[in-house]
C-alpha cells in the first residue's frame, strides 16, 4: 500500500559495528589511519593483520578501552565516545591477555560477572549451565584462577564474556594456546552463538584456517589501513584458481621472476623470502613450463608445489608477509 505513511521506504538496518574515518595516533605514530568498516548484525567478521598493523588498536577503540583520535565508531547502535556505557552493556570481550583475578575461583568470577550485568540467581545458574560445555573445566571451577594453565584461563575468560548473552562478541585470538580438541569445541560454540542466537562476532585470529572456517567476511589491515575485505572465497578467487609455490635460494627471487617473464598463462607473481608464488588459471598445465623456464634461467629450484589458494596467499599478496608463528603473531 503505497498510500500509507512510510510505505515503499526501505528500512535502514543499524550496523552491529560501523567506523568512519577512524584514526588513532600515538604521538607522531599513526596506528590506525582512517578505517571505514561495517559489520552487519548476525555476521562473523574475521580480522587479520601482521605485527604492528593496528589490529589490536582498532579493537580496543571498538570496545571503549581507547579513545579515537579522529573519526567515529558505533557498536550495537551506540557511539563509543558519546555513549561508552551503552556499548559496554551490549558487548562481550575476550582479549588475548585475560584479566582474571588469580585469587578468585572460576565460579566466583563468573557469578560476579553475572551480577555486574544485572542477572539474578536463577538467570546466573541457567547461563552457567549453558556455557558449561564450552569451558569444560569441571572441578577446576572451584579452584583459584591462579592455579589454572594458560588454556584454562582462555576458556574461563571466554565464558565470562558470554555470561550476559551480549549482542556483539569480540574475540581476540580466542584459541591461542588451546589444544586441537579445545579449539574445535570453541569453534563449535562460536557457530552455535551465531546461528542459534544471531550473535554478531568480531574475531581476530592468527590461525587462517580459523578465519576460513568461521568468518562470513574477512578484513585485512596493514599499516593502519584496511587493504582487503570480502568473503574468504572472494579473496581467494582474487589470487587465482591455482598457486604454484617455488622454493628458491634466498636472494634468487628476482632472478626467478625474470626467468618466468616469457611463460604464458601466468596471472601474476608474488615474491617472498625464498619463495616465488605463481598465480595461474591452469596450475597442472603450467607446472612443466615453469620448471623448464627456471632451469633455463639458471635458477636452482628447491621444491615445486601446486595447490589451490589459501587465505595465507591473500595475506601475503596484500601485506608482503605470511601470518603465523614463524612471522610472529599478528596483532
Amino acid at each position: 500500500d503505497l498510500g500509507r505513511p512510510g510505505a515503499g521506504r526501505s528500512v535502514r538496518v543499524i550496523a552491529a559495528i560501523r567506523t568512519e574515518g577512524l584514526v588513532r595516533r600515538f604521538g607522531d605514530a599513526t596506528a590506525v589511519a582512517g578505517v571505514d568498516l561495517e559489520v552487519a548484525p548476525g555476521e562473523i567478521y574475521g580480522f587479520l593483520g601482521p605485527n604492528g598493523a593496528g589490529k589490536s588498536t582498532l579493537v580496543r577503540m571498538l570496545v571503549t578501552l581507547l579513545m579515537p583520535t579522529e573519526g567515529s565508531a558505533q557498536v550495537a547502535g551506540h557511539d563509543v565516545v558519546a555513549d561508552p556505557d551503552a556499548v559496554r552493556l551490549r558487548i562481550g570481550v575476550a582479549l588475548q591477555e585475560a584479566s582474571l583475578d588469580a585469587k578468585q575461583s572460576g565460579n566466583e568470577l563468573l557469578r560476579l560477572q553475572a551480577r555486574l550485568y544485572g542477572l539474578d540467581r536463577r538467570e546466573t545458574a541457567r547461563r552457567l549451565a549453558e556455557i558449561g560445555t564450552l569451558i569444560d573445566l569441571g572441578d577446576a571451577l572451584d579452584r583459584r584462577v591462579g592455579t589454572y594453565s594458560g588454556g584454562m584461563k582462555r576458556r574461563l575468560d571466554l565464558a565470562a564474556a558470554l555470561v550476559h548473552n551480549p549482542q556483539v562478541l569480540f574475540l581476540d585470538e580466542p584459541t591461542t594456546g588451546l589444544d586441537p580438541v579445545s579449539r574445535a569445541t570453541v569453534w563449535a560454540e562460536v557457530r552455535r552463538l551465531n546461528e542459534e542466537l544471531g550473535m554478531t562476532i568480531f574475531l581476530t585470529t592468527q590461525y587462517l584456517e580459523e578465519a576460513d572456517e568461521l568468518a562470513h567476511r574477512v578484513g585485512i589491515i596493514d599499516s593502519g589501513r584496511l587493504v582487503a575485505e570480502g568473503t574468504p572465497e572472494e579473496l581467494k578467487r582474487a589470487v587465482g584458481h591455482d598457486v604454484i609455490v617455488v622454493a628458491v635460494d634466498e636472494g634468487r627471487e628476482d632472478d626467478a621472476r625474470s626467468a618466468l617473464g616469457g611463460v604464458s598463462g601466468i596471472a601474476g607473481i608474488d615474491l617472498h623470502r625464498r619463495e616465488v608464488m605463481v598465480r595461474t588459471e591452469d596450475g597442472s598445465g603450467l607446472l612443466s613450463p615453469v620448471a623448464v623456464a627456471l632451469a633455463e634461467g639458471g635458477v636452482p629450484v628447491r621444491s615445486l608445489t601446486l595447490r589451490t589458494p589459501t587465505l595465507d596467499d591473500v595475506f601475503l599478496r596484500m601485506t608482503g608477509a605470511h601470518i603465523g608463528v614463524d612471522e610472529g603473531v599478528a596483532r
